[in-house]
């Protein structure tokens, strides 16, 4: 099995999509790009149309988003973030849905942090990591067997990393 065949086998039954978790924790932590220099937290308005573009209901707060963003990233192993934890209390909540207990968000924070409180629960958190080179940083989830990825893209990050290695050794 690759991937995350075990959690959306899982999700079939209750409905529940990894992928879309996945998918949308990945968003929210590469919500600042490196090599280009940007943050959508920056701004209240590319806040607001991120989380529009991914109806996610109420904006909230752009600072407190940056707050758990970075900690999330410190989390998932970004050397230059702080964990924060104090900040992530009170943004999601449990709530009975014909019975059943769920996690409910009340904004699109609490949406993005249940998503990762799901993925944790079910022991993805360790899959999601951030990419080796300096110039990237970006997050990324390791599908690999052995979880033993170091780059975002082997394609790009990967093969520069691996030139620049080269170039060296050659030079010595």
């Amino acid at each position: 099995m690759t991937g995350l065949a075990a959690g959306v086998s899982a999700g079939q039954e209750s409905g529940w999509d990894a992928e879309h978790d996945v998918e949308l924790l990945l968003a929210f932590l590469n919500t600042t790009d490196i090599s280009h220099g940007t943050d959508v937290l920056d701004t209240e308005a590319r806040w607001r149309a991120w989380v529009a573009g991914r109806s996610l209901g109420v904006a909230g707060n752009p600072g407190k988003a940056r707050v758990v963003r970075n900690s999330l990233r410190a989390s998932v192993g970004d050397p230059r973030e702080e964990r924060n934890a104090r900040e992530l209390a009170g943004t999601i909540r449990i709530e009975l849905t014909d019975g059943v207990p769920m996690l409910a968000a009340k904004d699109a924070l609490g949406a993005v942090l249940a998503s990762a409180a799901r993925l944790a629960m079910l022991g993805y958190w360790a899959r999601f990591k951030i990419c080796a080179a300096e110039d990237c940083r970006s997050a990324f989830f390791d599908r690999s067997r052995n979880r033993s990825r170091t780059w975002c893209s082997m394609q790009v990050c990967g093969n520069r990393e691996k030139a620049r290695n080269w170039r060296e050794r050659a030079r010595a």
